[in-house]
Order: C-alpha cells, then structure tokens, then sequence
C-alpha cells in the first residue's frame, strides 16, 4: 500500500498545475493533503479522481488551512476533532480508521515567521501528545505537515536557524516526545545519512538552491513499523512550496 502526503498549499491553485498528472503517475492508495485552503463546493469536480473517495476537514475561515484525504478504500470511521477548540477550527486533523491501522492526517500550525503563535504551537503539541498515546500501542500512522525540522541534517543551514522558529528547541523536544511514545520518524529510520527536504522559502531561489527543510513526516507506531517498507520523499515534483512524501506499507 502506498499512502502519500502534501502540503499543496491551495488545492485549488495546485490542481491549475500538475496535481491529476501526479496522481495518475504516481497511484497512491492513500493521499493525504494538508492546506487545501478550501471547503467541497470550492474543488472543481475534475479535481477528484476516479477511483478514490474524498474526505475533508476545511477550516472555519475560508481560504486557510484545511486538510484532505483521497483513499481507494474506504475508512470504517472518521474523526475531524481532537477537542481542542482552536486546532479543531482551522481544520488540521483527519483521522481514519481503516480496521488493520489508523491514519492521522495532520498539519501543525507553523508559529509565525516572529513566533507570535509559537505559544499556541506548543501548545497544541502538548494537547496532540496526549491525543497520540490511544494509538501508541497500536498499528497507527501520523502523516502531514509537522512545521518542525528534527536535527541539523534535516535543515541545509541549522547554525543560522537555531533560534528561528520551526527549529528551536521547544519546538524540536516536541517532536523528541512524539517519538519518545513510541513512534518513528520512517525516513530518518530507513534513510540514517540520506539528506532531502520538502519544503523550501520562496525567496532567494532557495528551492533552487536547494536551501531545504524537511518539516514534512511519516511517523509509523512501533506495531506498524515493521510492515513499513520504504520512506521516501518526492523532491522533485513542482507545484507547491513542500514537495510530497510517503511510506510504502504492508
């Protein structure tokens, strides 16, 4: 089973580019979309392709945030709220149960380039941390847009981004304690040394350059990693600011 996650940043905008082009190559049985910035009366039918359901979370203000699922097989049941007030209104979690696993498509507020919503980031880690330990012990998958670089590898210029936000310290014990519950970050897991990013700043040519972090992550539970045959990362295909990532599983 391949089960595929992107930020694409407007769904809308990512379907006028290469978004059916890159469904069709690539034939997820799962794809997860974080930052659809848009609700189901907005996605043109054509943006929904044959052979997959389509699940939404849209955000309470239109054109931000949201989250969204395609899937060949249908889910047993849903989740769309974590209860936490704030998260559950920008439209940042699905959750399916499939029976075998459950999966979690997530995207965590990024904390604002001055760190003005780096409170409420925290915070909702804090909040998601104990959300995650009902499926700890259990066959689950956490996917999507995490807004945090883990280590030095996974950042082309850590030394200048040390205090930035997305890699300060708070930030980075946040995800240490995700994984200290027992999940595993699948590409760092199955690629040790192997440097790629998916996401890159607009300015300064930085994708170009490659001037990369990886803040995008396939989290597998210790029941389900051993199932979890491949980590990859599709740096190569255009139409966003995060390229997709995904895990071949089962």
């Amino acid at each position: 089973m391949k089960i595929v996650s992107w930020n694409v940043n407007g769904l809308r905008a990512v379907y006028r580019k290469n978004f059916l082009n890159f469904v069709r190559e690539e034939n997820p049985d799962i794809l997860c979309l974080q930052e659809i910035k848009a609700n189901e009366s907005q996605i043109p039918k054509e943006a929904k392709p044959e052979g997959y359901s389509l699940y939404l979370n849209p955000a309470e203000k239109k054109g931000y945030s949201g989250v969204a699922v395609y899937t060949k097989e249908k889910p047993l049941k849903i989740e769309l709220k974590t209860g936490f007030e704030r998260f559950d209104g920008e439209g940042r979690l699905l959750l399916l149960d499939f029976g075998k696993f459950t999966l979690a498509n997530l995207y965590f507020p990024h904390g604002g380039r001055k760190k003005e919503n780096l409170g409420y980031k925290l915070e909702v880690y804090e909040y998601f941390l104990d959300y995650a330990k009902r499926f700890s012990d259990k066959k689950a998958i956490l996917i999507g847009d995490f807004n945090i670089a883990r280590e030095e590898i996974d950042l082309a210029r850590p030394k200048q981004n040390k205090n930035n936000i997305m890699f300060t310290l708070e930030e980075r014990q946040r995800l240490e304690k995700l994984i200290s519950l027992g999940f595993i970050d699948t590409f760092r897991k199955l690629n040790p040394e192997k440097v790629q990013y998916t996401w890159w700043p607009y300015f300064a040519n930085a994708r170009e350059r490659n001037l990369g972090w990886r803040i995008d992550y396939a989290f597998a539970s210790g029941k389900i990693f051993p199932y979890v045959k491949e980590s990859f990362i599709l740096d190569k295909v255009p139409g966003s600011d995060h390229c997709p990532i995904g895990i071949m599983v089962f």
